[in-house]
């Protein structure tokens, strides 16, 4: 029997982020017999995902953080890496921020197809943006092929010129759907365990980070509990802005109803326990999480900057951001009581079940045709 063709991941971790969920939700999907997954991360600390990693049969390896002014010793350690580390049938890029350093150097050391995928519309504010926007521009001439989870993410990485003439294949962010698919039996027991006494659950999935807009959510929380006494708010993740946002929560005199629940592995059953599913986010590329709440029959707000194209069912509205907190609580209050149905087959039909999609990857990665 033929060994599987082995295909590199470049992350900055394997966490409990959007990309990298997605990642594994694909790789438990795809057929390891005859394509395996390896993982090259920026960061010495273990990440949540290593150990089913290992247990799926891939690999982990590590080179140092990208910090700039450690730029020459970046490139030897990606030089030594493929120098050593080159029989992988494609490496394949979700960090674009360096991908025009470390996919050139995969290239030159023989790995025959480098994807560079684009999965953020936005950066970070400030200097550090500006130097990721800096370092994407040679990206368009050094991949061999650009992949982008919407068209918003495509534009913002690789320019309208490329995304408009049909040289980046949009790919969705697809997910386990079946799991996240609407169960009243789960619904009744997560609400015995969290939010008894019939109270509002308004939810929200994402790393504590500027682009996940946690403050405004918070805000327009608050003006929910000002009307509606018994509401609850359940944020699921974590990040280096968690602490900062408990502190405005306290500010807000909110804190009581505001659930920090950290990671958790089992995320569907959270959803399950949630009224309404709330989401400002500042920036996206195609927000999982999104699609995940749609998937378990939960109504929606999402801000205007996230891209139109998470909204596949009719549970999902966007709203901009320069409207007041009080105009967002008053349209989840006045949008609170529905039927909450199954919505696996529309998620489906709309290509986001990762077990369709991992069929074109098999495909791809085998075969080279993004067609």
């Amino acid at each position: 029997m033929e060994k599987p063709i082995r295909i590199l991941h470049v992350l900055g971790g394997v966490g409990l982020g959007g990309a990298e969920s997605r990642i594994m939700d694909l790789y438990r999907c795809i057929d390891r017999e005859k394509i395996q997954f390896d993982f090259l991360v920026h960061q010495d600390k273990p990440g949540y995902y290593e150990e089913e990693i290992r247990m799926l049969g891939g690999r982990l390896y590590r080179v140092p953080r990208f910090r700039l002014i450690n730029i020459l010793e970046y490139r030897k350690a990606l030089r030594e890496f493929f120098g050593k580390h080159h029989d992988f049938r494609a490496v394949h890029g979700h960090m674009t921020s360096t991908a025009a350093i470390y996919l050139p150097i995969a290239r030159s050391c023989g790995i025959p197809v480098t994807i560079a995928h684009a999965r953020s519309a936005g950066v970070d504010k400030g200097a550090k943006g500006a130097a990721t926007r800096l370092l994407r521009l040679p990206l368009r001439k050094k991949s061999g092929y650009m992949f982008a989870c919407s068209k918003l993410a495509a534009e913002a990485v690789f320019g309208k010129k490329n995304t408009l003439a049909g040289n980046v294949k949009i790919v969705p962010n697809a997910i386990d759907a079946g799991a996240f698919r609407f169960n009243g039996e789960m619904r009744e027991k997560m609400r015995r365990e969290l939010a008894p006494e019939g109270r509002f659950v308004i939810g929200h999935v994402g790393r504590f980070h500027y682009a996940k807009n946690h403050e405004y959510l918070l805000e327009v929380f608050a003006e929910i509990v000002k009307r509606q006494d018994n509401a609850l708010l359940l944020l699921l993740g974590e990040g280096e802005r968690m602490e900062e946002m408990k502190q405005k929560a306290a500010s807000l005199g909110i804190a009581d109803k505001v659930r920090f629940c950290g990671n958790q592995k089992e995320t569907w059953n959270y959803y399950q326990a949630m009224d309404f599913f709330v989401f400002p986010s500042r920036f996206e590329g195609l927000p999982g999480t999104v699609i995940e709440a749609q998937s378990a029959g939960l109504r929606c707000l999402i801000s205007d900057a996230v891209t139109k194209e998470c909204i596949v069912t009719e549970l999902a509205v966007s709203r901009s951001l320069a409207d007041s907190p009080a105009e967002w609580a008053e349209y989840v209050l006045a949008n609170r009581d529905y039927e909450r149905t199954d919505r696996y087959g529309q998620i489906r039909s709309a290509g986001f079940d990762v077990r369709e999609q991992a069929k074109w990857y098999e495909r791809f990665y085998l075969s080279g045709n993004a067609e």
